[in-house]
């Protein structure tokens, strides 16, 4: 196993699964790890078939708030993020393309700087491909606004942190904001 695999396989073993699904997707996930290095997207749309991705949900933990951009391939209301490249960290992925498609620093505050959750997705665009997404936090307002990445988002706009009131979205969505919703319950009123 490659360095580069090896550390996303460290990444995944540290998150703690919310349900059996996750812990499903975990156990998928380290399997693929283990069976091949080839896990970044070198050629888009889906070269290989199956590869890191680094999800970005931007979080008002004050005002119990979720940012999603109408993503225009998708055309649903999705976290920022993006492809992982080859060799690239995951965290480091998260920074830039926090960098890149909201045009600020990614705080990662919230929950810390490990993903908080892990998802195994078909996509639902015409080249079909399996992400594999890790869903890092970062700290926004939702009294701010956000210069969203125009070649990628048609506008975008804040939600409640709340399961049962959801855009089209990522199908895990609701589920990333039941588990996002105990971690920040459990944490210290300062930590918000």
């Amino acid at each position: 196993m490659e360095t580069a695999t090896a550390l996303v396989a460290d990444i995944v073993r540290a998150i703690a699964p919310m349900d059996s699904l996750e812990q499903q997707h975990i156990d998928l996930t380290l399997s693929w790890l283990a069976s091949t290095d080839d896990i970044f997207r070198r050629v888009r749309p889906a070269t290989p078939p199956q590869h890191l991705v680094s999800y970005i949900a931007l979080v008002d933990p004050v005002e119990n708030a979720l940012y999603l951009g109408l993503h225009r391939l998708a055309g649903l209301h999705l976290p920022m993020g993006g492809h992982v490249d080859p060799g690239e960290h995951p965290l480091a992925a998260a920074r830039r393309e926090t960098a890149e498609e909201l045009g600020i620093d990614a705080d990662f505050s919230v929950v810390g700087d490990r993903p908080l959750f892990l998802t195994v997705t078909p996509t639902v665009d015409a080249d079909t491909h399996t992400d594999v997404s890790l869903w890092y936090v970062i700290r926004g307002s939702r009294q701010r606004d956000y210069a969203l990445d125009r070649r990628e988002f048609d506008g975008g706009r804040w939600w409640d942190i709340d399961p049962s009131a959801l855009p089209e979205s990522d199908p895990h969505l609701g589920r990333f904001l039941t588990k996002l919703r105990v971690d920040m319950l459990h944490r210290p009123v300062l930590d918000r």
